[in-house]
């Protein structure tokens, strides 16, 4: 094979594709390789997937039911407890006080249990130090409760008296003669110890990556690892979306911090939650990394001599197709100079060089041409907005203290409706030629909209500000516009740092010295304050 290619380049310095690729038939070998490594991880990872999107759905299943049967407890409590109230007109307050806090303390359903008489009052509260016994409830949910007379449970909200974050579910206590008297309410505290963290914390698996987490009805978060996040809407989450609508599944996701995660849900039919489990799919990529390694480890021995004597010979052979791939996927975003193609021992690297040459030198002209319009207002030929902008944002980013000068045309709509938007464009132009005549060489003047120009002043404090404006102001009153006769412009000056530290402080600032000089008679510089 050497000898062939000897032979052929000996013959011509240009090979042809076709020839070269001749020389590189052992390389179906390593493609091959390639195409079974790449099927036994596709395989892989559809299996792995499948399995792990299974398993969250039966952990959720499994949590969903626990919770299912702990919310039917809790709501049996509260039945029981509410029915044991019927004659709490009857009680002593004390008696009441007991009761509650027995069955506080005897079933850990709850934080604080609390009793609200129909009228909205606090009627009884445990434990007492809450403080809210003979206040009235304020939240909308406690009143949607009162005024529903149903069994109820909440969505996550802050309470006004302790600013904590709760859900609550509330049975009705109705007298023997079947008279509404209130309702009573038992409480979780979300970002607390509480039944639910008791229950589902020591199922997290920090290692792995993998948790789950607990939703309301309405997609708000009411228990997670984290418990900042508590009390978060999540309903944007399409597995969150599918438990709204009392569904369960398995499906991939992305959560809160944009992680790609497979998630397996189940809604619990006894308050409408749902359960999501999620292993981030970052995992199943490790475990896929492994096997692969251990593929490559068993098959790499019987194709490292071949594929060296190949690797070598691929080496020289594409060497400048790799050249010209680089410069492509360079062009446009740096200036690039291509070595002569002469020295190409490819006809097709040769061609394929020329061609890039010719297609680099006409991407560079349509760069240059697009930055240009870009950058510049069509009419004036002076920078426009957006070139303003990046300015002042490099100067800040500098430290460079400056000057902005807001320079508006005094009455151009007049001038506009009398003499025609042509007219108008040519006084345009001529306020920009008085007002560039005007500026030192280091000064920038940019076109801001309509008959609004900007002017930026490096390294000028307000009072050197004032003078340039004064000096534009007066060659502007001071010369012949076309059709117009004589014009007036009205000047707001803002200074960096001094007036704001910001782009939009600063603009804004300009602006309202501008918006002064108008309202107190126009042909005026004012300062910013």
């Amino acid at each position: 094979m050497y000898r062939l290619l000897k032979r052929a380049f000996r013959h011509s310095r240009k090979l042809s594709l076709t020839t070269l690729l001749t020389g590189m038939v052992t390389l179906v070998i390593l493609l091959t390789s390639s195409i079974l490594l790449l099927g036994s991880y596709e395989s892989k990872k559809e299996s792995l997937t499948e399995t792990t999107l299974r398993l969250n759905y039966v952990n959720a299943d499994r949590m969903s039911r626990t919770m299912d049967s702990l919310f039917v407890s809790m709501r049996s409590s509260l039945k029981y407890n509410a029915g044991r109230l019927a004659d709490i007109e009857a009680m002593a307050p004390e008696e009441v006080n007991e009761s509650l806090d027995l069955m506080r303390s005897s079933s850990n359903f709850f934080n604080s249990i609390t009793i609200v008489e129909s009228s909205g009052l606090v009627r009884n509260v445990s434990p007492a130090s809450l403080g809210t016994t003979g206040k009235h409830v304020t939240s909308s949910n406690s009143k949607e409760a009162l005024a529903l007379r149903k069994p109820y449970i909440s969505s996550p909200y802050l309470t006004a008296n302790t600013k904590r974050l709760i859900v609550f579910l509330s049975q009705p206590i109705l007298s023997s003669a079947g008279t509404y008297l209130g309702m009573l309410s038992g409480t979780i505290y979300l970002q607390e110890n509480n039944i639910l963290s008791k229950i589902f914390d020591n199922g997290q698996v920090a290692d792995t990556g993998a948790y789950y987490y607990i939703v309301d009805s309405a997609g708000h978060l009411v228990y997670h690892p984290d418990k900042q996040l508590i009390g978060k809407d999540v309903s944007s989450n399409k597995a969150v979306q599918q438990l709204i609508q009392k569904q369960s599944g398995n499906m991939p996701v992305r959560n809160t911090r944009g992680i790609d995660m497979l998630a397996g849900y189940s809604s619990v039919p006894a308050n409408g939650w749902g359960v999501v489990v999620v292993s981030p799919v970052s995992q199943i990529h490790h475990e896929l990394i492994g096997h692969i390694r251990i593929l490559v480890g068993y098959s790499s021995l019987p194709f490292a001599v071949l594929l060296l004597g190949v690797i070598l010979l691929v080496r020289k052979f594409t060497r400048p197709f790799v050249y010209l791939a680089d410069v492509v996927s360079r062009m446009g975003k740096e200036k690039i100079e291509m070595q002569d193609s002469q020295k190409y021992w490819s006809r097709e690297a040769y061609l394929l060089t020329d061609g890039v040459k010719l297609a680099l030198s006409n991407i560079q002209q349509q760069t240059d041409q697009l930055t240009h319009e870009a950058s510049t207002d069509v009419l004036t030929g002076l920078m426009n907005r957006r070139s303003l902008e990046h300015t002042i944002h490099q100067w800040m980013d500098s430290g460079v203290p400056f000057s902005v000068v807001m320079l508006d045309v005094d009455k151009f709509k007049l001038v506009n409706d009398t003499y025609g938007h042509n007219a108008g464009d040519e006084v345009l132009k001529h306020v920009v030629r008085v007002v560039v005549a005007s500026l030192r060489p280091e000064d920038v003047c940019y076109r801001y909209g309509g008959e609004e120009f900007v002017i930026l002043l490096a390294r000028t404090m307000p009072a050197e500000a004032l003078s340039v404006g004064e000096r534009i102001r007066r060659a502007v009153e001071h010369s012949h516009a076309p059709s117009a006769g004589t014009l007036t412009v009205s000047q707001g000056i803002a200074h960096y740092p001094t007036h704001a530290n910001d782009l939009e402080g600063l603009l804004e600032k300009a602006d309202q010295a501008l918006y002064l000089a108008k309202s107190s008679g126009r042909n005026k510089t004012v300062v910013a304050e």
